[in-house]
Protein backbone atom coordinates (compact mmCIF):
# COMPACT_ATOMS: atom_id res chain seq x y z
CA UNK A 1 0.00 0.00 0.00
CA UNK A 2 1.59 3.25 -1.12
CA UNK A 3 1.80 6.13 1.27
CA UNK A 4 -0.13 9.26 0.42
CA UNK A 5 1.67 12.58 0.47
CA UNK A 6 -0.27 15.46 2.00
CA UNK A 7 -0.21 18.87 0.32
CA UNK A 8 1.55 20.36 3.33
CA UNK A 9 4.32 17.78 3.04
CA UNK A 10 4.74 18.71 -0.62
CA UNK A 11 5.02 22.39 0.30
CA UNK A 12 7.61 21.65 2.97
CA UNK A 13 9.63 19.52 0.59
CA UNK A 14 9.41 22.19 -2.12
CA UNK A 15 10.60 24.95 0.20
CA UNK A 16 13.58 22.88 1.27
CA UNK A 17 14.43 22.21 -2.37
CA UNK A 18 14.00 25.90 -3.08
CA UNK A 19 16.61 26.77 -0.45
CA UNK A 20 19.02 24.25 -1.95
CA UNK A 21 18.33 25.62 -5.43
CA UNK A 22 18.98 29.20 -4.27
CA UNK A 23 22.32 28.15 -2.84
CA UNK A 24 23.24 26.26 -6.01
CA UNK A 25 22.17 29.05 -8.38
CA UNK A 26 24.05 31.61 -6.32
CA UNK A 27 27.24 29.62 -6.78
CA UNK A 28 26.68 29.28 -10.52
CA UNK A 29 26.72 33.01 -11.15
CA UNK A 30 30.47 33.22 -11.53
CA UNK A 31 33.57 31.18 -10.65
CA UNK A 32 34.77 34.04 -8.47
CA UNK A 33 31.63 34.03 -6.37
CA UNK A 34 31.75 30.24 -6.05
CA UNK A 35 35.37 30.35 -4.91
CA UNK A 36 34.62 33.17 -2.48
CA UNK A 37 31.71 31.23 -0.98
CA UNK A 38 33.70 28.03 -0.60
CA UNK A 39 36.78 29.76 0.80
CA UNK A 40 34.69 31.87 3.15
CA UNK A 41 32.75 28.87 4.40
CA UNK A 42 35.91 26.83 4.94
CA UNK A 43 37.64 29.70 6.74
CA UNK A 44 34.55 30.26 8.88
CA UNK A 45 34.40 26.60 9.80
CA UNK A 46 38.14 26.54 10.52
CA UNK A 47 37.95 29.57 12.80
CA UNK A 48 34.86 28.13 14.47
CA UNK A 49 36.62 24.81 15.03
CA UNK A 50 39.58 26.62 16.59
CA UNK A 51 37.30 28.58 18.92
CA UNK A 52 35.34 25.45 19.84
CA UNK A 53 38.59 23.58 20.50
CA UNK A 54 39.88 26.41 22.66
CA UNK A 55 36.69 26.33 24.71
CA UNK A 56 36.85 22.56 25.07
CA UNK A 57 40.38 22.94 26.48
CA UNK A 58 38.89 25.15 29.20
CA UNK A 59 37.11 22.09 30.61
CA UNK A 60 37.98 21.77 34.26
CA UNK A 61 39.22 25.36 34.49
CA UNK A 62 37.53 27.63 37.02
CA UNK A 63 34.98 29.77 35.24
CA UNK A 64 34.82 27.65 32.08
CA UNK A 65 31.06 27.33 32.42
CA UNK A 66 30.76 31.10 32.82
CA UNK A 67 32.78 31.64 29.63
CA UNK A 68 30.49 29.19 27.79
CA UNK A 69 27.46 31.16 29.00
CA UNK A 70 28.94 34.45 27.76
CA UNK A 71 29.74 32.90 24.35
CA UNK A 72 26.19 31.59 24.02
CA UNK A 73 24.77 34.96 25.03
CA UNK A 74 26.80 36.74 22.36
CA UNK A 75 25.53 34.25 19.78
CA UNK A 76 21.92 34.86 20.86
CA UNK A 77 22.42 38.62 20.45
CA UNK A 78 24.04 38.14 17.06
CA UNK A 79 21.38 35.79 15.68
CA UNK A 80 18.62 38.05 16.96
CA UNK A 81 20.10 41.34 15.74
CA UNK A 82 21.74 40.51 12.40
CA UNK A 83 18.42 39.95 10.52
CA UNK A 84 17.65 43.61 11.19
CA UNK A 85 20.85 44.67 9.39
CA UNK A 86 21.27 41.96 6.73
CA UNK A 87 17.63 41.32 5.87
CA UNK A 88 17.99 41.98 2.14
CA UNK A 89 21.19 39.92 1.82
CA UNK A 90 19.35 36.60 2.28
CA UNK A 91 16.58 36.03 -0.23
CA UNK A 92 15.33 33.01 1.68
CA UNK A 93 14.80 35.11 4.82
CA UNK A 94 12.26 37.42 3.16
CA UNK A 95 8.80 35.90 3.72
CA UNK A 96 7.09 38.52 1.55
CA UNK A 97 8.33 36.65 -1.54
CA UNK A 98 5.95 33.78 -0.72
CA UNK A 99 2.94 35.58 0.75
CA UNK A 100 1.11 35.86 -2.58
CA UNK A 101 1.16 32.10 -3.05
CA UNK A 102 -1.81 29.98 -1.83
CA UNK A 103 0.13 28.39 1.04
CA UNK A 104 -0.86 27.60 4.57
CA UNK A 105 1.13 29.43 7.26
CA UNK A 106 1.91 26.17 9.06
CA UNK A 107 3.38 24.63 5.91
CA UNK A 108 5.39 27.77 5.18
CA UNK A 109 6.64 27.74 8.76
CA UNK A 110 7.88 24.15 8.66
CA UNK A 111 9.38 24.49 5.20
CA UNK A 112 11.23 27.73 5.89
CA UNK A 113 12.46 26.44 9.26
CA UNK A 114 13.96 23.33 7.67
CA UNK A 115 15.41 25.48 4.89
CA UNK A 116 16.91 27.87 7.43
CA UNK A 117 18.75 24.95 9.05
CA UNK A 118 20.57 24.37 5.76
CA UNK A 119 23.74 26.34 5.27
CA UNK A 120 27.02 27.22 6.97
CA UNK A 121 25.41 29.41 9.65
CA UNK A 122 23.66 26.66 11.63
CA UNK A 123 26.68 24.38 11.21
CA UNK A 124 28.96 27.04 12.65
CA UNK A 125 26.55 27.58 15.55
CA UNK A 126 26.41 23.83 16.20
CA UNK A 127 30.20 23.50 16.29
CA UNK A 128 30.62 26.59 18.47
CA UNK A 129 27.99 25.56 20.99
CA UNK A 130 29.36 22.02 21.11
CA UNK A 131 32.73 23.38 22.20
CA UNK A 132 31.03 25.59 24.79
CA UNK A 133 29.07 22.59 26.10
CA UNK A 134 32.29 20.61 26.53
CA UNK A 135 33.85 23.52 28.43
CA UNK A 136 31.03 23.59 30.97
CA UNK A 137 30.43 19.83 31.23
CA UNK A 138 30.36 18.31 34.72
CA UNK A 139 31.03 14.64 34.07
CA UNK A 140 29.00 11.84 32.53
CA UNK A 141 25.69 13.20 33.80
CA UNK A 142 26.14 16.18 31.46
CA UNK A 143 26.21 14.08 28.28
CA UNK A 144 22.45 13.55 27.77
CA UNK A 145 21.71 17.18 28.64
CA UNK A 146 24.35 18.40 26.18
CA UNK A 147 23.05 16.06 23.48
CA UNK A 148 19.58 17.57 23.93
CA UNK A 149 20.59 21.11 24.81
CA UNK A 150 22.98 21.93 21.95
CA UNK A 151 20.58 21.05 19.06
CA UNK A 152 17.73 22.69 20.95
CA UNK A 153 19.78 25.89 21.29
CA UNK A 154 20.71 25.84 17.59
CA UNK A 155 17.08 25.41 16.48
CA UNK A 156 16.03 28.18 18.86
CA UNK A 157 18.70 30.54 17.46
CA UNK A 158 17.59 29.89 13.89
CA UNK A 159 13.92 30.31 14.84
CA UNK A 160 14.71 33.52 16.68
CA UNK A 161 16.46 34.91 13.61
CA UNK A 162 13.61 34.06 11.22
CA UNK A 163 10.90 35.15 13.66
CA UNK A 164 12.57 38.57 14.01
CA UNK A 165 12.88 38.85 10.23
CA UNK A 166 9.24 37.86 9.63
CA UNK A 167 7.93 40.06 12.42
CA UNK A 168 9.69 43.10 10.97
CA UNK A 169 9.46 42.20 7.28
CA UNK A 170 7.31 45.19 6.32
CA UNK A 171 9.62 47.64 8.06
CA UNK A 172 12.83 46.04 6.81
CA UNK A 173 11.67 45.93 3.19
CA UNK A 174 10.85 49.64 3.21
CA UNK A 175 13.23 52.57 2.72
CA UNK A 176 13.03 53.41 6.41
CA UNK A 177 13.97 49.84 7.21
CA UNK A 178 17.04 50.07 5.00
CA UNK A 179 17.97 53.32 6.74
CA UNK A 180 17.58 51.60 10.08
CA UNK A 181 19.83 48.79 8.87
CA UNK A 182 22.56 51.28 8.00
CA UNK A 183 22.48 53.10 11.32
CA UNK A 184 21.92 49.91 13.28
CA UNK A 185 24.83 48.23 11.56
CA UNK A 186 27.16 51.06 12.57
CA UNK A 187 25.88 50.87 16.14
CA UNK A 188 26.31 47.11 16.14
CA UNK A 189 29.91 47.48 14.95
CA UNK A 190 30.54 49.96 17.76
CA UNK A 191 29.06 47.54 20.31
CA UNK A 192 31.36 44.81 18.99
CA UNK A 193 34.33 47.07 19.62
CA UNK A 194 33.05 47.78 23.13
CA UNK A 195 32.77 44.05 23.76
CA UNK A 196 36.29 43.64 22.43
CA UNK A 197 37.56 46.23 24.90
CA UNK A 198 35.74 44.52 27.77
CA UNK A 199 37.21 41.14 26.85
CA UNK A 200 40.67 42.68 26.61
CA UNK A 201 40.29 44.20 30.05
CA UNK A 202 39.28 40.80 31.45
CA UNK A 203 42.16 39.01 29.75
CA UNK A 204 44.48 41.75 30.89
CA UNK A 205 43.79 40.75 34.47
CA UNK A 206 45.37 37.37 33.85
CA UNK A 207 48.61 37.06 35.76
CA UNK A 208 51.17 34.38 36.27
CA UNK A 209 48.50 32.00 37.57
CA UNK A 210 46.84 31.83 34.16
CA UNK A 211 43.57 33.01 32.69
CA UNK A 212 41.29 34.70 35.21
CA UNK A 213 37.62 34.29 34.28
CA UNK A 214 36.23 35.29 37.67
CA UNK A 215 34.92 38.70 36.42
CA UNK A 216 32.41 36.77 34.27
CA UNK A 217 30.77 35.06 37.23
CA UNK A 218 28.24 37.77 38.25
CA UNK A 219 27.05 38.16 34.65
CA UNK A 220 26.89 34.43 33.94
CA UNK A 221 24.98 33.80 37.18
CA UNK A 222 22.05 35.73 35.71
CA UNK A 223 22.38 34.93 32.00
CA UNK A 224 22.48 31.15 32.45
CA UNK A 225 18.80 31.16 33.49
CA UNK A 226 17.68 33.05 30.39
CA UNK A 227 16.66 30.77 27.48
CA UNK A 228 18.13 29.67 25.13
CA UNK A 229 21.37 30.17 27.07
CA UNK A 230 19.99 27.81 29.71
CA UNK A 231 19.81 24.92 27.22
CA UNK A 232 23.55 25.10 26.70
CA UNK A 233 24.25 25.51 30.42
CA UNK A 234 22.04 22.55 31.35
CA UNK A 235 25.00 20.19 31.10
CA UNK A 236 26.91 22.13 33.76
CA UNK A 237 23.83 22.50 35.95
CA UNK A 238 23.15 18.76 35.78
CA UNK A 239 26.29 18.19 37.81
CA UNK A 240 24.71 20.21 40.63
CA UNK A 241 20.99 19.59 40.25
CA UNK A 242 19.22 17.53 37.60
CA UNK A 243 15.80 19.15 38.21
CA UNK A 244 17.29 22.61 37.60
CA UNK A 245 18.93 21.35 34.41
CA UNK A 246 15.57 19.99 33.25
CA UNK A 247 14.04 23.38 34.07
CA UNK A 248 16.60 25.08 31.83
CA UNK A 249 15.78 22.75 28.94
CA UNK A 250 12.04 23.20 29.51
CA UNK A 251 12.33 27.01 29.52
CA UNK A 252 14.20 26.94 26.21
CA UNK A 253 11.59 24.61 24.73
CA UNK A 254 8.88 27.00 25.92
CA UNK A 255 10.70 29.90 24.28
CA UNK A 256 10.94 27.91 21.06
CA UNK A 257 7.18 27.37 21.09
CA UNK A 258 6.59 31.10 21.66
CA UNK A 259 8.94 32.04 18.81
CA UNK A 260 7.25 29.57 16.46
CA UNK A 261 3.83 30.98 17.30
CA UNK A 262 5.12 34.54 16.75
CA UNK A 263 6.68 33.50 13.46
CA UNK A 264 3.45 31.82 12.32
CA UNK A 265 1.33 34.81 13.29
CA UNK A 266 3.69 37.12 11.40
CA UNK A 267 3.44 34.94 8.28
CA UNK A 268 -0.34 34.92 8.53
CA UNK A 269 -0.49 38.71 8.92
CA UNK A 270 1.75 39.17 5.89
CA UNK A 271 -0.55 36.96 3.82
CA UNK A 272 -3.80 38.74 4.68
CA UNK A 273 -2.82 42.41 5.06
CA UNK A 274 -2.22 44.85 2.22
CA UNK A 275 1.25 46.11 1.39
CA UNK A 276 1.42 49.77 2.38
CA UNK A 277 3.66 50.50 -0.60
CA UNK A 278 0.68 49.84 -2.92
CA UNK A 279 -1.63 52.25 -1.13
CA UNK A 280 -2.08 55.78 -2.38
CA UNK A 281 -1.12 58.34 0.22
CA UNK A 282 -1.01 62.10 0.20
CA UNK A 283 1.49 64.33 1.89
CA UNK A 284 2.03 68.00 2.29
CA UNK A 285 4.61 69.46 0.00
CA UNK A 286 7.06 71.53 2.00
CA UNK A 287 8.59 74.85 1.15
CA UNK A 288 10.84 74.73 -1.88
CA UNK A 289 14.55 74.66 -1.21
CA UNK A 290 15.44 75.76 -4.71
CA UNK A 291 16.79 79.08 -3.46
CA UNK A 292 19.49 77.29 -1.47
CA UNK A 293 21.20 75.99 -4.63
CA UNK A 294 22.78 77.74 -7.62
CA UNK A 295 20.66 78.30 -10.69
CA UNK A 296 20.81 76.14 -13.77
CA UNK A 297 22.24 72.67 -14.20
CA UNK A 298 24.76 73.10 -11.37
CA UNK A 299 22.06 73.52 -8.71
CA UNK A 300 19.89 70.75 -10.19
CA UNK A 301 22.80 68.30 -10.07
CA UNK A 302 23.51 69.23 -6.45
CA UNK A 303 19.90 68.63 -5.44
CA UNK A 304 19.75 65.30 -7.26
CA UNK A 305 23.00 64.05 -5.70
CA UNK A 306 21.98 65.06 -2.18
CA UNK A 307 18.59 63.40 -2.59
CA UNK A 308 20.30 60.19 -3.70
CA UNK A 309 22.71 60.39 -0.77
CA UNK A 310 19.76 60.63 1.64
CA UNK A 311 17.28 58.25 0.03
CA UNK A 312 19.36 55.61 -1.79
CA UNK A 313 20.42 52.90 0.71
CA UNK A 314 23.75 52.16 -0.94
CA UNK A 315 24.75 55.82 -1.14
CA UNK A 316 23.65 56.44 2.43
CA UNK A 317 25.52 53.36 3.60
CA UNK A 318 28.72 54.64 1.97
CA UNK A 319 28.44 58.08 3.59
CA UNK A 320 27.60 56.90 7.09
CA UNK A 321 30.09 54.04 6.95
CA UNK A 322 32.84 56.58 6.27
CA UNK A 323 31.74 58.65 9.25
CA UNK A 324 31.11 55.60 11.43
CA UNK A 325 34.58 54.13 10.80
CA UNK A 326 36.17 57.32 12.08
CA UNK A 327 33.85 57.43 15.08
CA UNK A 328 34.78 53.86 16.00
CA UNK A 329 38.48 54.72 15.70
CA UNK A 330 37.98 57.83 17.84
CA UNK A 331 36.15 55.90 20.58
CA UNK A 332 38.82 53.19 20.61
CA UNK A 333 41.62 55.76 20.74
CA UNK A 334 39.98 57.61 23.63
CA UNK A 335 39.42 54.41 25.60
CA UNK A 336 42.89 53.03 24.93
CA UNK A 337 44.68 56.32 25.52
CA UNK A 338 46.23 57.07 22.12
CA UNK A 339 43.67 59.63 20.89
CA UNK A 340 44.81 62.44 18.62
CA UNK A 341 43.05 65.15 16.64
CA UNK A 342 44.88 63.99 13.51
CA UNK A 343 42.36 61.14 13.24
CA UNK A 344 40.03 63.63 11.57
CA UNK A 345 42.25 63.52 8.48
CA UNK A 346 40.94 59.97 7.91
CA UNK A 347 37.41 61.36 7.80
CA UNK A 348 38.38 63.95 5.20
CA UNK A 349 39.97 61.28 3.03
CA UNK A 350 37.00 58.90 3.27
CA UNK A 351 34.37 61.57 2.63
CA UNK A 352 36.30 62.92 -0.33
CA UNK A 353 36.22 59.47 -1.89
CA UNK A 354 32.42 59.60 -1.98
CA UNK A 355 33.07 60.95 -5.47
CA UNK A 356 34.32 57.51 -6.58
CA UNK A 357 32.07 55.61 -9.03
CA UNK A 358 29.46 58.34 -9.28
CA UNK A 359 27.89 57.01 -12.47
CA UNK A 360 28.00 53.36 -11.46
CA UNK A 361 25.87 54.32 -8.46
CA UNK A 362 23.31 55.86 -10.86
CA UNK A 363 22.85 52.52 -12.58
CA UNK A 364 20.48 52.43 -15.54
CA UNK A 365 19.28 55.94 -14.65
CA UNK A 366 22.58 57.27 -16.04
CA UNK A 367 21.11 57.15 -19.53
CA UNK A 368 18.96 60.18 -18.63
CA UNK A 369 22.06 62.03 -17.48
CA UNK A 370 24.02 61.03 -20.59
CA UNK A 371 21.19 62.27 -22.83
CA UNK A 372 21.63 65.80 -21.45
CA UNK A 373 25.42 65.94 -21.79
CA UNK A 374 25.72 67.88 -25.04
CA UNK A 375 28.57 70.34 -24.45
CA UNK A 376 31.78 70.52 -22.40
CA UNK A 377 30.01 73.02 -20.14
CA UNK A 378 27.35 70.43 -19.35
CA UNK A 379 30.05 67.92 -18.41
CA UNK A 380 31.79 70.43 -16.15
CA UNK A 381 28.53 71.38 -14.43
CA UNK A 382 27.65 67.71 -13.92
CA UNK A 383 30.90 66.95 -12.10
CA UNK A 384 31.10 70.29 -10.30
CA UNK A 385 27.55 69.90 -9.03
CA UNK A 386 28.30 66.46 -7.62
CA UNK A 387 31.55 67.70 -6.09
CA UNK A 388 29.78 70.65 -4.44
CA UNK A 389 27.12 68.26 -3.08
CA UNK A 390 29.80 66.07 -1.49
CA UNK A 391 31.58 69.10 -0.04
CA UNK A 392 28.31 70.48 1.35
CA UNK A 393 28.17 67.72 3.97
CA UNK A 394 31.84 66.67 4.08
CA UNK A 395 33.16 70.09 5.16
CA UNK A 396 30.84 70.61 8.17
CA UNK A 397 31.19 66.98 9.30
CA UNK A 398 34.98 67.26 9.22
CA UNK A 399 34.95 70.57 11.08
CA UNK A 400 32.57 69.36 13.81
CA UNK A 401 34.46 66.10 14.32
CA UNK A 402 37.76 67.95 14.61
CA UNK A 403 36.28 70.16 17.32
CA UNK A 404 34.93 67.14 19.19
CA UNK A 405 38.34 65.45 19.09
CA UNK A 406 40.08 68.63 20.22
CA UNK A 407 37.69 68.99 23.18
CA UNK A 408 37.92 65.31 24.09
CA UNK A 409 41.71 65.16 23.97
CA UNK A 410 42.52 68.72 25.03
CA UNK A 411 45.20 68.89 22.30
CA UNK A 412 44.20 72.21 20.78
CA UNK A 413 47.67 72.65 19.33
CA UNK A 414 46.85 69.82 16.90
CA UNK A 415 43.52 71.25 15.78
CA UNK A 416 44.64 73.61 12.98
CA UNK A 417 47.21 71.28 11.37
CA UNK A 418 44.83 68.30 11.65
CA UNK A 419 42.08 70.31 10.00
CA UNK A 420 44.48 71.34 7.24
CA UNK A 421 45.42 67.71 6.58
CA UNK A 422 41.74 66.73 6.53
CA UNK A 423 40.84 69.46 4.03
CA UNK A 424 43.79 68.49 1.83
CA UNK A 425 42.71 64.84 1.81
CA UNK A 426 39.12 65.89 1.14
CA UNK A 427 40.05 68.00 -1.89
CA UNK A 428 42.43 65.42 -3.33
CA UNK A 429 39.78 62.73 -2.79
CA UNK A 430 37.19 64.76 -4.68
CA UNK A 431 39.51 65.27 -7.62
CA UNK A 432 40.71 61.68 -7.71
CA UNK A 433 37.17 60.37 -7.32
CA UNK A 434 35.97 62.41 -10.28
CA UNK A 435 38.76 61.03 -12.46
CA UNK A 436 38.14 57.43 -11.38
CA UNK A 437 34.39 57.84 -11.94
CA UNK A 438 35.07 58.70 -15.58
CA UNK A 439 38.07 56.46 -16.30
CA UNK A 440 37.27 53.34 -14.20
CA UNK A 441 33.53 53.02 -13.52
CA UNK A 442 32.02 49.72 -12.40
CA UNK A 443 28.47 48.41 -12.21
CA UNK A 444 26.56 48.22 -8.94
CA UNK A 445 24.35 45.18 -8.20
CA UNK A 446 20.76 45.33 -9.33
CA UNK A 447 19.33 44.51 -5.89
CA UNK A 448 18.90 47.01 -3.06
CA UNK A 449 21.25 45.35 -0.63
CA UNK A 450 23.58 48.09 0.66
CA UNK A 451 26.10 45.45 1.79
CA UNK A 452 27.00 44.58 -1.81
CA UNK A 453 28.95 47.25 -3.68
CA UNK A 454 29.68 45.70 -7.06
CA UNK A 455 28.30 43.30 -9.59
CA UNK A 456 30.03 39.89 -9.88
CA UNK A 457 33.30 39.76 -11.82
CA UNK A 458 34.44 43.31 -11.12
CA UNK A 459 36.60 42.76 -8.07
CA UNK A 460 39.65 44.26 -9.78
CA UNK A 461 37.92 47.56 -10.54
CA UNK A 462 36.48 47.72 -7.02
CA UNK A 463 39.94 47.16 -5.55
CA UNK A 464 41.39 49.87 -7.81
CA UNK A 465 38.71 52.37 -6.85
CA UNK A 466 38.74 51.55 -3.13
CA UNK A 467 42.25 50.69 -2.02
CA UNK A 468 44.12 52.30 -4.89
CA UNK A 469 42.31 55.59 -4.40
CA UNK A 470 42.86 55.55 -0.63
CA UNK A 471 46.60 55.01 -0.90
CA UNK A 472 46.87 57.36 -3.87
CA UNK A 473 45.04 60.18 -2.12
CA UNK A 474 47.10 59.69 1.05
CA UNK A 475 50.30 59.82 -1.02
CA UNK A 476 49.28 62.91 -3.00
CA UNK A 477 48.18 64.75 0.16
CA UNK A 478 51.35 63.86 2.08
CA UNK A 479 53.26 67.05 1.04
CA UNK A 480 50.86 69.02 3.22
CA UNK A 481 52.04 67.04 6.25
CA UNK A 482 55.61 67.93 5.31
CA UNK A 483 54.79 71.62 5.86
CA UNK A 484 54.86 70.98 9.61
CA UNK A 485 58.54 70.07 9.36
CA UNK A 486 59.64 73.40 7.88
CA UNK A 487 56.85 75.88 8.76
CA UNK A 488 54.76 76.70 11.85
CA UNK A 489 51.92 74.25 12.49
CA UNK A 490 49.18 76.84 11.90
CA UNK A 491 50.26 77.24 8.26
CA UNK A 492 49.04 73.70 7.54
CA UNK A 493 45.40 74.88 7.62
CA UNK A 494 45.63 77.49 4.82
CA UNK A 495 48.13 75.30 2.98
CA UNK A 496 45.81 72.30 3.15
CA UNK A 497 42.83 74.36 2.02
CA UNK A 498 44.66 75.71 -1.03
CA UNK A 499 46.25 72.36 -1.84
CA UNK A 500 42.94 70.50 -1.61
CA UNK A 501 41.05 73.14 -3.61
CA UNK A 502 43.62 73.07 -6.42
CA UNK A 503 43.50 69.30 -6.75
CA UNK A 504 39.70 69.23 -6.54
CA UNK A 505 39.41 71.80 -9.35
CA UNK A 506 42.11 70.12 -11.42
CA UNK A 507 40.65 66.63 -11.01
CA UNK A 508 37.09 67.63 -11.87
CA UNK A 509 38.29 69.67 -14.86
CA UNK A 510 40.36 66.80 -16.29
CA UNK A 511 37.49 64.38 -15.67
CA UNK A 512 35.00 66.71 -17.38
CA UNK A 513 37.26 66.92 -20.45
CA UNK A 514 37.09 63.12 -20.81
CA UNK A 515 33.45 62.65 -19.78
CA UNK A 516 31.81 63.35 -23.15
CA UNK A 517 33.98 60.87 -25.05
CA UNK A 518 33.63 58.24 -22.31
CA UNK A 519 29.81 58.39 -22.06
CA UNK A 520 29.17 55.18 -24.10
CA UNK A 521 31.63 53.14 -22.00
CA UNK A 522 30.29 54.56 -18.74
CA UNK A 523 26.69 53.87 -19.78
CA UNK A 524 27.58 50.28 -20.69
CA UNK A 525 29.15 49.77 -17.25
CA UNK A 526 26.30 51.50 -15.42
CA UNK A 527 23.61 49.24 -16.88
CA UNK A 528 25.70 46.05 -16.61
CA UNK A 529 24.29 43.58 -14.05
Amino acid sequence: MSATVTPDAVVVRTLVRLKLRLLANGLRRSPGRRALYVIGSLLGLAVTALVATAFSFLHGHAGAGDAAVMLTTSMVIGWGALPLFLFSSDEAADPTRLTMLPLRPSAMLRGTLLGALIGPGPVIALVMLSGAAVAGAAGGVSVPFAVLGVPLAVVTLVTLSRAVAAGNAKLLSSRRGKDFAIFGGLLFALLIQVGNLVSQSILGKSGEKGLDLSPLEPFAAVLRWIPPVGALDAGRTAGESVPLALLQLASTAALLVVLLRWWRRSLQDLMVTADSSTLITTRQVGRSTRDLFPAGRLGAVMQRHLRYAWREPRAKAAVFTSIGMTLVMCVLSLVQGWATVYLVSFTGLMLGLQMVNLFGMDGSAFWMVSATLATPADARDELRGRAYAVLSYALPVTLVLSLVLAVATGKWSEWLPALGLAFAGLGVGVGAGALLSVLAPYAMPADSNPMRNAAPGQGGLVALNTFGSMFGVALIASPVAALMLVLPAWTVLPGGLVYGAVFALLGTRLAADRLLERVPEILAKAIER
